[in-house]
């Protein structure tokens, strides 16, 4: 799926990758800038979540809570190597059955599951974006 958008028609993006989305592993690519927290802030909150959301960069991951399930939402930046994720228990959201957030999942791609959506994204000027989605 490839999908060309602004910034103010986020809301709609989100549902589409809800809905076109057979798995419940995202893998967010695209440069620094690209949108990829601004998308995941509004996909959480069309999943049903009021919490609020914010880039874990520091912390690694966020916890956002669902009626039924959680989100955990990574952001692997600041990582250097994949042996720094086995601090945090990566392995065990890895196999949970809740949804995964990854931004920057090539910094662990030995490490991913095998069947995962991945969004990449990239910048066309100031407000526009695209995304191409695929699942694998």
């Amino acid at each position: 799926m490839e999908i060309s958008y602004s910034l103010e028609e986020i809301p709609s993006v989100a549902q589409k990758i809800i809905k076109a989305s057979p798995c419940k592993t995202l893998l967010f690519y695209g440069e620094m800038g690209s949108g990829k927290t601004t998308l995941i802030k509004e996909i959480v909150k069309q999943l049903g979540s009021t919490d609020k959301v914010s880039s874990p960069t520091f912390s690694l991951i966020n916890e956002y809570q669902l009626k039924k399930e959680k989100i955990y939402h990574f952001d692997l930046y600041r990582i250097e190597n994949e042996n720094e994720v086995f601090d945090i228990g990566i392995e065990e959201y890895l196999d949970d059955t809740n949804w995964l957030f990854i931004e920057w999942p090539e910094k662990i791609e030995s490490l991913l599951p095998k069947e995962n959506c991945s969004i990449s994204i990239v910048k066309k000027g100031f407000t526009q974006r695209k995304l191409f989605l695929k699942k694998y």
